[in-house]
């Protein structure tokens, strides 16, 4: 198995439509210098260091990324709105495509 793709299971709705829960879906470990805006990354959450998230990057602004949700209830996903935006280097990997 290729050593830079990770799969992960998505646990909760916060990207809902794209991704659901229980999914399984794969990542590909990637530079975090070619991120671009749109991209689905996977990252540790900024205030819960053992948690894993997955979301789409909003924007992309002097080394830093501002994550969101898909799902369009605003209460179904934490993300920067909740603890801003993550330093790039922070981005584990991009939604295999």
């Amino acid at each position: 198995m290729d050593s830079r793709i990770l799969n992960v299971v998505v646990k909760g709705d916060s990207m809902w439509p794209t991704l659901s829960d229980g999914e399984t879906v794969q990542f590909e470990k990637i530079n975090p210098n070619n991120l671009e805006v749109g991209q689905i990354v996977l990252t540790t959450h900024p205030l819960k260091s053992k948690i894993m998230i997955i979301k789409r990057i909003k924007s992309l602004n002097e080394e830093r990324v501002f994550l969101i949700g898909d799902n369009p209830d605003p209460n179904a996903s934490e993300d920067s709105h909740n603890f801003g935006p993550v330093k790039q280097s922070e981005i584990l990997a991009t939604l295999a495509e």
